[in-house]
């Protein structure tokens, strides 16, 4: 699963990809800022290169702080399911109420503890993977949903060659058997039925009371 570290940095990059290279997290990418890691989370119109599952994000940087693009990151649907965790200065402790309010997850102090860095990036992967998961269901359903719809519209729908008597307009229905118009249709269509009488019919079977 791939990993997105945010940090100004060179040293913390490094020590950060060690630790998580160790324990097996090979799909790493590195970003020594927060406009540098925008392109790579397909931000700005562009494509994103590679999936990203988490981000290490950095609180106090250069130009934008790790907390407002944090926020920029959650304001977008493609990649507001990203759990972000935030790296953090003790001293940085009053922007991790804001940095919450953002959308963060969750937090890491420096200098970073590898068992406190795996423990918090593997529950985050895994949260990850659960809402993915979840998505793809609610994706899966959706579509089926939408199929089912159509296939319901489908049989509702009167398609092909109907065989009709010429004489007294009974269908043959697929069974062989001769059905009134009327039947027909109300079995194969959603349509309703409204009877009268039209003024041909009346002057043919009424001709006493048709007035021309």
């Amino acid at each position: 699963m791939g990993i997105l570290i945010v940090d100004d940095s060179p040293d913390q990059q490094v020590l950060l990809r060690a630790i998580l290279g160790k324990a097996g997290y090979t799909d790493l990418l590195s970003a020594n800022s927060a406009k540098a890691a925008f392109p790579m989370l397909g931000m700005g119109g562009q494509e994103m290169p590679s999936p990203i599952d988490l981000i290490l994000m950095d609180v106090l940087m250069p130009d934008l702080d790790g907390v407002e693009a944090c926020r920029q990151i959650k304001s977008l649907p493609h990649l507001c399911d990203i759990p972000i965790i935030m790296v953090t200065a003790k001293s940085d402790h009053s922007n991790l109420q804001a940095a919450f309010a953002a959308g963060a997850i969750d937090y890491i102090t420096k200098p970073v503890n590898s068992i406190e860095l795996l423990a918090r990036a593997s529950s985050a992967l895994a949260l990850k993977k659960e809402m993915d998961c979840r998505k793809a269901r609610e994706e899966e359903l959706r579509r089926s949903n939408e199929e089912l719809q159509k296939a319901l519209r489908d049989v509702k729908v009167l398609r092909g060659l109907i065989p009709i008597c010429a004489s007294c307009k009974k269908i043959r229905n697929d069974g062989g058997f001769w059905q009134q118009l009327e039947e027909y249709i109300g079995e194969h269509s959603e349509a309703e039925f409204s009877h009268g009488i039209c003024q041909p019919c009346v002057k043919k079977l009424y001709p006493g009371v048709y007035q021309d």
